[in-house]
Protein backbone atom coordinates (compact mmCIF):
# COMPACT_ATOMS: atom_id res chain seq x y z
CA UNK A 1 0.00 0.00 0.00
CA UNK A 2 1.28 3.24 -1.31
CA UNK A 3 0.91 5.78 1.28
CA UNK A 4 0.40 9.66 0.07
CA UNK A 5 0.70 11.93 3.23
CA UNK A 6 -1.62 14.15 3.73
CA UNK A 7 -0.85 16.64 6.21
CA UNK A 8 0.69 19.66 4.31
CA UNK A 9 -2.31 20.97 3.03
CA UNK A 10 -2.86 25.01 3.19
CA UNK A 11 -6.99 24.20 3.53
CA UNK A 12 -6.06 22.88 7.16
CA UNK A 13 -6.43 25.38 9.36
CA UNK A 14 -3.05 24.63 11.51
CA UNK A 15 -1.03 24.69 8.16
CA UNK A 16 -2.74 27.85 6.73
CA UNK A 17 -1.92 29.61 9.66
CA UNK A 18 1.44 28.25 9.41
CA UNK A 19 1.75 29.82 6.29
CA UNK A 20 0.84 32.77 6.92
CA UNK A 21 3.08 33.47 9.40
CA UNK A 22 6.20 31.48 7.81
CA UNK A 23 6.61 28.78 10.51
CA UNK A 24 9.29 27.02 8.98
CA UNK A 25 9.44 24.69 12.41
CA UNK A 26 6.04 23.90 11.71
CA UNK A 27 6.19 22.68 8.17
CA UNK A 28 9.19 21.12 8.74
CA UNK A 29 8.16 18.92 11.85
CA UNK A 30 4.86 17.31 9.45
CA UNK A 31 7.31 16.64 6.96
CA UNK A 32 9.77 14.39 9.70
CA UNK A 33 6.79 12.96 11.13
CA UNK A 34 4.60 12.13 8.29
CA UNK A 35 8.54 10.62 6.88
CA UNK A 36 8.72 8.36 10.38
CA UNK A 37 5.26 7.51 9.90
CA UNK A 38 6.19 5.52 6.90
CA UNK A 39 5.23 8.15 4.34
CA UNK A 40 5.77 7.00 0.50
CA UNK A 41 4.56 10.56 -0.66
CA UNK A 42 4.06 13.95 0.83
CA UNK A 43 1.30 15.67 -0.79
CA UNK A 44 2.18 19.85 -0.52
CA UNK A 45 -0.58 21.71 -1.30
CA UNK A 46 -0.22 25.54 -0.45
CA UNK A 47 -4.47 26.11 -1.12
CA UNK A 48 -3.17 29.68 -1.15
CA UNK A 49 -4.89 32.91 -3.64
CA UNK A 50 -3.42 32.63 -6.92
CA UNK A 51 -1.31 35.33 -7.28
CA UNK A 52 0.87 33.73 -4.19
CA UNK A 53 0.73 30.09 -4.47
CA UNK A 54 3.84 29.74 -6.85
CA UNK A 55 6.11 31.66 -4.19
CA UNK A 56 4.07 29.61 -1.23
CA UNK A 57 4.62 25.84 -2.81
CA UNK A 58 8.33 27.00 -3.78
CA UNK A 59 8.69 27.94 -0.24
CA UNK A 60 6.91 24.83 1.36
CA UNK A 61 8.82 22.29 -0.78
CA UNK A 62 12.19 24.04 0.12
CA UNK A 63 11.12 23.14 3.45
CA UNK A 64 10.45 19.67 3.20
CA UNK A 65 13.23 18.96 1.03
CA UNK A 66 16.33 19.89 3.27
CA UNK A 67 14.48 18.01 6.02
CA UNK A 68 13.23 15.13 4.64
CA UNK A 69 14.07 12.66 0.99
CA UNK A 70 10.79 11.69 0.87
CA UNK A 71 9.50 12.35 -2.57
CA UNK A 72 6.73 15.08 -2.71
CA UNK A 73 3.38 14.89 -4.11
CA UNK A 74 3.02 18.65 -5.90
CA UNK A 75 -0.63 19.26 -5.37
CA UNK A 76 -2.24 22.14 -6.93
CA UNK A 77 -6.05 22.45 -8.86
CA UNK A 78 -4.02 25.10 -11.49
CA UNK A 79 -1.84 22.91 -13.99
CA UNK A 80 0.25 26.04 -14.86
CA UNK A 81 1.10 26.27 -10.94
CA UNK A 82 2.51 22.77 -10.81
CA UNK A 83 4.42 23.38 -14.61
CA UNK A 84 6.28 26.36 -12.71
CA UNK A 85 7.54 24.54 -9.20
CA UNK A 86 8.07 21.05 -11.11
CA UNK A 87 12.15 21.97 -11.35
CA UNK A 88 12.78 22.56 -8.24
CA UNK A 89 11.99 19.27 -7.23
CA UNK A 90 14.58 17.19 -6.36
CA UNK A 91 13.79 13.92 -7.19
CA UNK A 92 10.73 12.35 -9.27
CA UNK A 93 7.63 11.60 -6.96
CA UNK A 94 4.25 12.52 -7.49
CA UNK A 95 1.64 15.02 -9.71
CA UNK A 96 -1.96 16.08 -8.09
CA UNK A 97 -3.35 15.99 -10.67
CA UNK A 98 -4.76 15.52 -14.14
CA UNK A 99 -8.03 15.12 -15.38
CA UNK A 100 -10.22 16.00 -18.16
CA UNK A 101 -11.21 19.81 -16.73
CA UNK A 102 -9.82 21.84 -19.01
CA UNK A 103 -6.34 21.17 -20.79
CA UNK A 104 -4.84 19.80 -17.89
CA UNK A 105 -3.23 16.86 -19.11
CA UNK A 106 -1.77 18.44 -22.28
CA UNK A 107 -0.26 20.89 -19.59
CA UNK A 108 1.15 17.72 -17.03
CA UNK A 109 1.57 14.99 -19.33
CA UNK A 110 4.41 17.15 -21.48
CA UNK A 111 6.50 17.73 -18.22
CA UNK A 112 6.89 14.22 -17.04
CA UNK A 113 7.53 12.60 -20.43
CA UNK A 114 10.63 10.74 -20.27
CA UNK A 115 10.66 11.04 -16.52
CA UNK A 116 10.03 8.57 -13.59
CA UNK A 117 7.57 11.05 -12.12
CA UNK A 118 3.99 9.52 -11.67
CA UNK A 119 0.49 10.98 -11.83
CA UNK A 120 -3.23 10.87 -9.97
CA UNK A 121 -5.32 10.84 -12.81
CA UNK A 122 -9.27 11.83 -11.36
CA UNK A 123 -12.19 10.65 -13.00
CA UNK A 124 -13.77 13.93 -14.15
CA UNK A 125 -14.57 16.11 -16.34
CA UNK A 126 -15.73 19.52 -17.42
CA UNK A 127 -19.38 18.32 -16.61
CA UNK A 128 -17.90 17.74 -13.03
CA UNK A 129 -17.88 14.46 -11.22
CA UNK A 130 -19.92 11.73 -12.65
CA UNK A 131 -22.55 9.80 -10.96
CA UNK A 132 -23.01 6.67 -13.07
CA UNK A 133 -19.65 3.98 -13.16
CA UNK A 134 -19.14 3.47 -17.14
CA UNK A 135 -18.55 7.21 -17.68
CA UNK A 136 -15.48 6.91 -14.68
CA UNK A 137 -14.31 4.02 -16.89
CA UNK A 138 -14.89 6.27 -20.63
CA UNK A 139 -12.79 8.86 -18.84
CA UNK A 140 -10.16 7.05 -17.69
CA UNK A 141 -9.69 5.71 -20.93
CA UNK A 142 -9.16 9.06 -22.35
CA UNK A 143 -6.91 10.35 -19.76
CA UNK A 144 -4.89 6.50 -20.21
CA UNK A 145 -4.59 6.79 -24.01
CA UNK A 146 -3.62 10.33 -24.03
CA UNK A 147 -0.62 9.50 -21.09
CA UNK A 148 0.44 6.86 -23.95
CA UNK A 149 0.88 9.65 -26.43
CA UNK A 150 3.38 10.98 -24.09
CA UNK A 151 5.00 7.33 -23.49
CA UNK A 152 3.51 7.23 -19.86
CA UNK A 153 2.56 4.28 -19.42
CA UNK A 154 -0.24 2.72 -16.77
CA UNK A 155 1.66 2.15 -14.19
CA UNK A 156 2.60 5.71 -13.24
CA UNK A 157 -0.87 6.50 -13.29
CA UNK A 158 -2.88 6.42 -10.01
CA UNK A 159 -6.58 6.64 -11.15
CA UNK A 160 -8.45 8.56 -8.60
CA UNK A 161 -12.38 6.99 -9.02
CA UNK A 162 -13.36 10.35 -6.59
CA UNK A 163 -15.10 8.21 -3.94
CA UNK A 164 -17.99 10.54 -2.74
CA UNK A 165 -19.23 11.23 0.70
CA UNK A 166 -21.43 8.62 1.89
CA UNK A 167 -23.76 10.57 3.62
CA UNK A 168 -24.51 11.92 0.15
CA UNK A 169 -24.51 8.57 -1.63
CA UNK A 170 -25.60 5.82 -0.17
CA UNK A 171 -23.92 3.49 -3.19
CA UNK A 172 -20.07 5.32 -2.59
CA UNK A 173 -17.96 2.68 -1.87
CA UNK A 174 -20.21 -0.09 -3.91
CA UNK A 175 -19.50 2.85 -7.04
CA UNK A 176 -16.05 3.10 -6.24
CA UNK A 177 -15.15 -0.81 -5.55
CA UNK A 178 -16.91 -1.41 -9.32
CA UNK A 179 -15.05 1.55 -11.13
CA UNK A 180 -11.87 0.04 -9.65
CA UNK A 181 -12.61 -3.00 -10.67
CA UNK A 182 -13.49 -1.67 -14.15
CA UNK A 183 -10.33 0.36 -14.82
CA UNK A 184 -8.03 -3.06 -13.39
CA UNK A 185 -9.83 -5.32 -15.94
CA UNK A 186 -9.03 -2.76 -18.70
CA UNK A 187 -5.55 -2.01 -17.66
CA UNK A 188 -4.05 -4.45 -15.32
CA UNK A 189 -0.89 -2.49 -14.37
CA UNK A 190 -2.42 1.09 -13.32
CA UNK A 191 -2.48 1.96 -9.91
CA UNK A 192 -6.21 3.02 -8.36
CA UNK A 193 -5.96 5.91 -5.16
CA UNK A 194 -8.07 7.87 -2.98
CA UNK A 195 -8.80 10.55 -1.28
CA UNK A 196 -9.40 8.59 1.74
CA UNK A 197 -11.05 10.97 4.37
CA UNK A 198 -13.92 12.09 1.31
CA UNK A 199 -15.83 9.14 1.93
CA UNK A 200 -16.78 10.01 6.09
CA UNK A 201 -17.68 13.64 5.46
CA UNK A 202 -20.88 14.68 6.85
CA UNK A 203 -20.91 11.55 9.27
CA UNK A 204 -20.22 10.95 12.80
CA UNK A 205 -17.06 9.09 13.84
CA UNK A 206 -15.10 9.83 10.79
CA UNK A 207 -12.19 8.37 11.74
CA UNK A 208 -14.29 5.13 12.50
CA UNK A 209 -15.70 5.30 8.86
CA UNK A 210 -12.45 6.29 7.11
CA UNK A 211 -10.72 2.48 8.56
CA UNK A 212 -13.34 0.62 7.63
CA UNK A 213 -13.14 2.23 3.99
CA UNK A 214 -9.77 1.54 3.91
CA UNK A 215 -10.06 -2.25 4.69
CA UNK A 216 -12.90 -2.92 2.02
CA UNK A 217 -11.10 -0.75 -0.47
CA UNK A 218 -7.51 -2.39 -0.43
CA UNK A 219 -9.46 -6.01 -0.38
CA UNK A 220 -10.84 -4.45 -3.80
CA UNK A 221 -7.40 -3.60 -5.11
CA UNK A 222 -7.06 -0.01 -4.19
CA UNK A 223 -3.17 0.73 -4.48
CA UNK A 224 -2.71 4.20 -2.65
CA UNK A 225 -4.46 6.26 -1.17
CA UNK A 226 -3.82 9.98 0.48
CA UNK A 227 -4.24 9.65 3.94
CA UNK A 228 -2.72 11.03 7.42
CA UNK A 229 0.21 8.52 8.08
CA UNK A 230 0.10 9.90 11.86
CA UNK A 231 -3.11 8.46 12.70
CA UNK A 232 -1.78 5.43 14.42
CA UNK A 233 -5.08 3.78 14.16
CA UNK A 234 -5.67 4.34 10.59
CA UNK A 235 -2.02 2.97 10.03
CA UNK A 236 -2.95 -0.66 12.05
CA UNK A 237 -5.72 -1.34 10.05
CA UNK A 238 -3.42 -1.00 6.82
CA UNK A 239 -1.27 -3.11 8.60
CA UNK A 240 -3.46 -6.08 9.76
CA UNK A 241 -5.92 -5.52 6.70
CA UNK A 242 -2.35 -6.40 4.17
CA UNK A 243 -1.76 -9.47 6.81
CA UNK A 244 -5.34 -10.74 6.67
CA UNK A 245 -5.44 -10.63 2.60
CA UNK A 246 -1.88 -12.78 2.60
CA UNK A 247 -0.23 -9.93 1.13
CA UNK A 248 2.18 -9.72 4.29
CA UNK A 249 4.54 -12.90 4.39
CA UNK A 250 4.35 -14.41 7.90
CA UNK A 251 3.15 -11.75 9.07
CA UNK A 252 6.21 -9.90 9.02
CA UNK A 253 5.57 -6.27 7.99
CA UNK A 254 2.59 -5.95 11.01
CA UNK A 255 4.99 -7.25 13.74
CA UNK A 256 8.02 -5.25 12.06
CA UNK A 257 5.81 -2.37 12.57
CA UNK A 258 4.41 -3.27 16.13
CA UNK A 259 8.23 -4.09 17.21
CA UNK A 260 8.97 0.31 15.58
CA UNK A 261 6.21 1.46 17.87
CA UNK A 262 4.68 2.48 14.57
CA UNK A 263 1.35 0.66 15.44
CA UNK A 264 -1.14 0.27 18.49
CA UNK A 265 -1.01 1.78 21.80
CA UNK A 266 1.95 4.58 22.14
CA UNK A 267 4.78 3.10 23.72
CA UNK A 268 7.16 5.86 26.54
CA UNK A 269 10.12 5.13 27.60
CA UNK A 270 8.79 6.46 30.73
Amino acid sequence: MIIIGEKINGTIPSVKKAIEQKDEEFIRSLAIRQTEAGADYLDVCASTSPDVEVDTLLWMMDIIQNAVDTPLCIDSPNPNVIEKVFPYAKRPGLINSVSEEGGKCEIIYPIIKGTKWEVIALTCDNRGIPKDIQTRVEITKVLVEKALTYDISPDRIHIDPLVMALSADNQSLLNFVETLKEVKTLYPAIKVTSGLSNISFGMPLRKVVNQHFLTLAIDAGMDSAILDPCNRDLVTTLYITDALLGKDRFCRNYLNAYRKNKIGPLKTDA
